[in-house]
């Protein structure tokens, strides 16, 4: 693995963008924020905690700590920057987490929430994300996607998914994303792969890879071979193409009709 390149756009160029990433040879970290639909009890908004959480990771898995540790610390540390918000309101800000780390024998990585990891080995291709979110608030989901996209019965039911989601959020039987309670952390999928087994790797959050887990345009060997061949910013210009073609979702249903996408490509 020989080349890093990255792209990150946001769904809206109006809104700012709640994915985070950073990222060098050795170090790769990618937050996506969750959208807010409700209130938070936080000042802060959504941008702010994941730039902040991010932030927080790259030093503590730079210096050595483990991956959990490191999300464990830095949880904690984002919580203790903002005492002055209700950090245990229902709809505080919070973010899944993908983090990568390569060593001299070993690949580590981290999910935590639907953030994904994506590894081209020797083995085949293997692909870590925690989509657990997409089976609660199933009725709600349901309802959601009866609707076109912008309509006001639309947003309703939306508001009405995200609030089954927060129900479920942080609980056993629900699903798990990084909030105010480093806890958390003891539900991330956390491995391993030898380096020398490691052909590339890519890590996104689920606005680009829609192209392949929502769109079903690309499998998971071509979006590895187009972002070997054209990398990131190619993969998100293709995701949103699809999006355009169908602005009111009533071939892809989904919530709104661009998410922020970030790609991060190794290989």
């Amino acid at each position: 693995m020989i080349r890093l390149s990255m792209a990150t756009e946001p769904g809206d160029i109006d809104k700012p963008n709640e994915d985070w990433v950073a990222a060098n040879p050795s170090l790769i970290v990618v937050l996506d924020g969750s959208t807010a639909r409700t209130d938070t009890g936080c000042v802060h908004g959504v941008a702010w905690y994941a730039a902040m959480l991010g932030t927080s990771i790259v030093a503590r898995a730079s210096s050595g700590k483990s991956l959990p540790s490191s999300l464990r610390d830095a949880i904690a540390r984002v919580a203790a920057m903002h005492p002055e918000c209700d950090l245990h309101h229902p709809g505080t800000p919070s973010a899944f987490v993908a983090v990568v780390r390569l060593l001299d024998r070993d690949v580590e990585y981290l999910v935590l929430g639907d953030a994904i990891v994506a590894l081209d080995t020797d083995q085949g291709i293997q692909v870590i994300q925690d989509d657990r979110v997409e089976a609660t608030a199933r009725p709600e989901r349901t309802e959601a996607d009866r609707y076109r996209i912008g309509t006001d019965e639309k947003q309703a039911a939306l508001v009405l998914m995200k609030r089954a989601e927060l129900a479920a959020r942080n609980r056993s039987g629900g699903f798990w994303a990084a909030t105010s309670d480093p806890a958390v952390v003891e539900n991330a999928i956390i491995g391993q792969v030898p380096v020398s087994e490691v052909v590339q790797l890519a890590v996104l959050t689920d606005g680009a890879a829609r192209i392949t887990t929502a769109f079903d345009l690309l499998d998971w060997q071509q979006t590895f071979d187009l972002l070997g061949r054209a990398g990131p910013t190619e993969l998100v210009r293709r995701v949103r193409a699809a999006e355009s073609a169908d602005p009111d979702g009533p071939r892809w249903p989904r919530n709104k009709v661009s998410d922020d996408a970030t790609v991060v490509y190794f290989g």
